[in-house]
């Protein structure tokens, strides 16, 4: 393995400069236009537009009879294109919704393509050996005049983003603002089309039309968990394409068997996997640990309530046993008696005898506990007009999350009162 790695990283071999670097801009590409589509929730166009480009790329080459790089991928950006054009055509002059358009042209342009392929292979010309790689890409064959392709496109993606960037954010995330604001939105959306199939036409000699869209919308999915800034995002999705580009080709310099497009994407997915759970924006990690903490949080400062309202009814100077402190409202005595261990290092509880009670910090904060829900409980009967029976449950939960300032308020616009609706004392 050691042998391997230096002899990859260390791109003595041409063929290794060529794939890599191919797969690599074809990476970088696709996660910046990627990005723009996802945002457009065009994510199904990307799919129907890599589908649509193998017709094209056949037809290029009965009609030329060549199959040089520029004459393929013309016909490929001529179908992908033309699939656009169908496709908004359908959802303008029906009422075929958006998807249902996009899966009509999806399916009839690739079995066209399949079609016309199978036809040219049972033909007997020779000169059409190699196009199906077109359908699962071979990364193997990029050579120099593909590689010079790829260079130019993404410096025109690159180009074209830049100096449009604020015109493609403003479309992107609101077009009727864009429209408002005086943008050509159409020209822009046209522009951002033509990017698209420009991006997944050359990304078809890497991972092929099958594999394309992938390429195209994991990487931006990926970015937008790890950040809600635009441009953040677009690095993040250029450099996981990117990544997606290396370990894809080197896996299969290792194990030549291997496909390189299909690591490309297996790769990006692993990495859009980590994100999806380890993300601090909203990974399901980061959610299932909040989660968590606020469950708990909900579990102590409910056992404070409860022993500062049981406690005061006690002839034992306010100490409760565990059995007295069990509520309906807690599953598992597990559970309870854990989170009284842990008010008990917070130092809000005593011990004595496996009994417990509040201490003067404890009382205070069952107090303002016991408080935030009587007082949320008769604002909900004054100024909601809820029922004095309906209102404990809505109180239950809010009572958790009432800021001071909140508190504040409520004191003042329900004039410090001194009961809840129920007749209980409101303490202070």
């Amino acid at each position: 393995m050691y042998e391997s790695l230096l002899s990859f990283f260390s791109f003595q071999d041409i063929n290794i400069r060529f794939v890599t670097l191919g797969t690599v801009l074809i990476g970088i590409s696709s996660g910046i236009v990627g990005v723009f589509a996802f945002l457009r929730k065009r994510s199904l166009t990307s799919d129907t537009v890599s589908h649509s480009l193998l017709p094209g790329i056949v037809i290029a080459f009965m009609l030329s009879g060549s199959k040089h790089p520029i004459y393929l991928l013309t016909g490929a950006f001529i179908g992908g294109f033309l699939s656009i054009l169908i496709t908004d055509f359908i959802t303008r002059n029906s009422k075929i919704k958006p998807d249902t358009a996009n899966a009509l042209t999806l399916s009839v342009m690739f079995g066209f393509g399949i079609m016309l392929l199978t036809s040219i292979q049972n033909s007997g010309n020779a000169a059409q050996a190699g196009l199906d790689h077109f359908l699962f890409g071979k990364a193997a064959a990029i050579a120099s005049e593909d590689l010079m392709i790829f260079i130019i496109t993404n410096l025109v993606i690159l180009t074209v983003v830049f100096v449009f960037y604020r015109a493609f954010k403003t479309v992107c995330f609101s077009r009727h603002f864009a429209i408002a604001s005086g943008f050509h939105v159409k020209f822009y959306e046209t522009l951002l089309s033509v990017l698209l199939v420009l991006t997944i036409t050359v990304g078809i000699q890497s991972v092929g039309v099958v594999l394309t869209s992938a390429l195209l919308i994991t990487p931006a999915a990926a970015g937008r968990f790890i950040s809600d800034k635009l441009h953040i995002v677009i690095l993040f999705a250029a450099i996981i394409g990117a990544v997606g580009g290396l370990v894809g080709s080197f896996i299969s310099f290792v194990a030549p068997g291997m496909p390189t497009g299909a690591w490309i994407v297996l790769t990006v997915t692993f990495i859009a996997i980590l994100t999806f759970y380890f993300s601090p924006k909203g990974g399901i990690a980061y959610i299932w640990y909040h989660r968590r903490k606020q469950h708990n949080k909900i579990l102590l400062e409910n056992l404070l309530k409860i022993i500062f309202s049981r406690g005061d009814a006690s002839n034992r100077q306010g100490f409760l046993s565990l059995e007295e402190i069990m509520d309906k409202k807690f599953d598992k005595k597990s559970a309870v008696k854990s989170a009284l261990q842990k008010l008990q290092k917070q130092k809000l509880l005593t011990v004595q005898n496996d009994a417990y009670a509040l201490t003067p910090s404890g009382r205070a904060e069952g107090i303002r506990l016991t408080r935030l829900h009587r007082l949320w409980e008769l604002y909900l009967t004054r100024y909601v007009k809820m029922a004095p029976d309906h209102v404990h449950e809505s109180a239950e939960a809010i009572e958790h999350i009432i800021t001071p300032e909140i508190e504040k308020e409520l004191e003042i616009l329900l004039d410090f009162p001194k009961e809840d609706p129920h007749n209980k004392e409101i303490p202070y």
